[in-house]
């Protein structure tokens, strides 16, 4: 009968050591610095992203400055039409992005097509369940709120709640993105919790005449210019900022959808070490208040936004809620007449 000595169970526990240290994904093996002394050697990490540039001016440059030697080339593309690049890249044999960044329902998108990177970060640790996967962590949330021109919205006409939107005296007022069928699940999911009674009111929302354009940023410098008077789905994050520079534009606090931002590494990422430094960055609380003070709203539960614009009633939409998005978003173009 074989007997474990002593000097064979550390021989044993030295191989299962050695077998676990080479198991362990790169992500946690190596430091910041570890993974910043390698992308030097790669000297670029190229950001798919749909962070908006009065955002991103603020963010990736102290990326670079933290890890320098290390470029952001940011492809500032709407979520379609990143997906429909990385697609038509991959399909042609070559995989350029190393960073997808864009809303979770995008990235589930990306990763239907076998683009997205199956990896764990050491700072996912610090994350809730419903805000990492197996392949995602959230870089920020998202809040899509009813927004309005002060010059051409009297303050007796500005909405106090999404239900005024259905109010006649917004025919011809209102603008929205196309995409947005989250604002219809926030309804449906999470302030009526019912679904006829969401879909009635997005019908009475649409006799109003919404006209549609591709861009968040588009709509709130839509707002901004006055070449439109109430947006319905815009994003909270655009406007401080702008508020701040005098731009005659506001933003309902009362309530709101709540939306995750995700991030990813792409699979054969070419500049893989400046793909995981920048992922890993992004996710670490030192990131997160980057990400907090370039006007975003964090992820990181340590990490609070800058500027108030968490609605004070939030709709969110989690993971669950997502895997529902083709039955609302085909509602949503239905009731829009959308193609």
């Amino acid at each position: 009968m074989f007997r474990l000595t002593r000097s064979t169970s550390i021989l044993w526990r030295g191989m299962l050591l050695a077998v676990w240290v080479a198991w362990i994904p790169p992500s946690y093996a190596q430091s910041l610095e570890e993974l910043h002394k390698k992308a030097i050697k790669e000297g670029v990490v190229n950001f798919y992203g749909t962070l908006a540039q009065v955002n991103a001016e603020k963010i990736l440059p102290v990326f670079e400055k933290t890890f320098p030697g290390v470029k952001v080339n940011h492809i500032d593309i709407t979520s379609d039409g990143l997906v429909a690049r990385a697609v038509t890249e991959a399909r042609g044999g070559k995989t350029i992005g190393d960073i997808f960044q864009a809303p979770l329902e995008t990235a589930i998108q990306m990763h239907n097509q076998k683009l997205l990177l199956d990896v764990t970060l050491p700072e996912a640790a610090a994350y809730p369940a419903n805000m990492k996967g197996p392949y995602w962590i959230a870089s920020n949330l998202q809040f899509i709120v009813v927004a309005w021109n002060t010059n051409l919205v009297n303050p007796a006409d500005q909405p106090k709640r999404i239900d005024d939107l259905a109010d006649p005296k917004y025919k011809g007022r209102l603008v929205a993105e196309p995409r947005d069928s989250e604002f219809l699940m926030g309804l449906a999911k999470h302030k009526f919790k019912n679904d006829e009674k969401a879909i009635a009111l997005l019908q009475k929302i649409a006799a109003n005449q919404v006209e549609f354009h591709k861009g968040h940023s588009q709509l709130t410098e839509l707002l901004s210019a006055g070449q439109a008077s109430v947006c319905v789905t815009c994003y909270a994050h655009q406007f401080p900022g702008r508020m701040k520079k005098g731009a005659p534009v506001n933003f309902l606090i009362a309530e709101g959808i709540g939306s995750i931002n995700a991030t990813a590494v792409f699979k054969d990422a070419p500049h893989p070490n400046a793909a995981m430094l920048f992922a890993r960055w992004a996710a670490s609380a030192e990131g997160q208040k980057v990400y907090a003070r370039g006007g975003r709203a964090p992820a990181h539960p340590d990490v609070k936004p800058v500027d108030a614009i968490r609605p004070e009633k939030l709709y969110p939409l989690g993971v669950d809620d997502i895997k529902e998005y083709p039955k609302y978003e085909k509602i949503w173009k239905e009731v829009f007449k959308l193609r």
